[in-house]
């Protein structure tokens, strides 16, 4: 057994003591980074180009001072706010709703274990031992999932607002 085969089987023994609704917060969680991984790599490649344009375009224009040239600017300032914010909003709710999967996943969980104790009595620690793992492995992925998300999210937006300011600042003070 490779590595990689030990590693995808010790992966789908949790998801599958988490239940169907840990399965569901990790579609969640995979599409919050594929976000996330998409903004850093517009951040890091495709914005640079973008600013240089509006900057090189602002330092050809002979007309500085009147209003269209200011109405020119502040287009160009707010078309790069729209692309530098792009999907924030997105991730910012995707993380929200992973606590909220996590609270779903004890709900079903604690379903599963009074179910049992209904059927077979409370004598059968095992069989409620499994609910209760069903119960608390999701709530516990779905904080970790938010708490990352939160951390994640808070930095791009910092840094989506900084390079904002600046390319303000470098239009304006031209």
């Amino acid at each position: 057994m490779s590595v990689f085969d030990a590693w995808r089987y010790s992966l789908e023994q949790f998801m599958n003591q988490g239940g169907q609704v840990l399965w569901w917060l990790a579609a969640v969680v995979v599409l919050c980074w594929v976000l996330v991984v998409e903004r850093v790599l517009y951040l890091l490649f495709t914005y640079p180009n973008q600013q240089k344009q509006w900057l090189n375009a602002w330092a050809d224009r002979t007309d500085q001072t009147s209003w269209y040239a200011h109405a020119l600017r502040d287009g160009w300032l707010s078309q790069a706010h729209i692309a530098l914010n792009q999907h924030l909003n997105l991730i910012k709710v995707l993380v929200a709703i992973c606590p909220m999967l996590g609270l779903l996943g004890t709900v079903t969980g604690m379903i599963s274990v009074f179910d049992v104790m209904a059927t077979q009595g409370s004598s059968q620690p095992r069989l409620m031992a499994s609910g209760i793992s069903l119960a608390t492995l999701p709530t516990m992925a779905g904080m970790v999932a938010a708490l990352t998300g939160m951390f994640i999210h808070s930095r791009l937006a910092k840094a989506c607002q900084f390079r904002e300011l600046k390319l303000e600042k470098l239009l304006r003070s031209q």
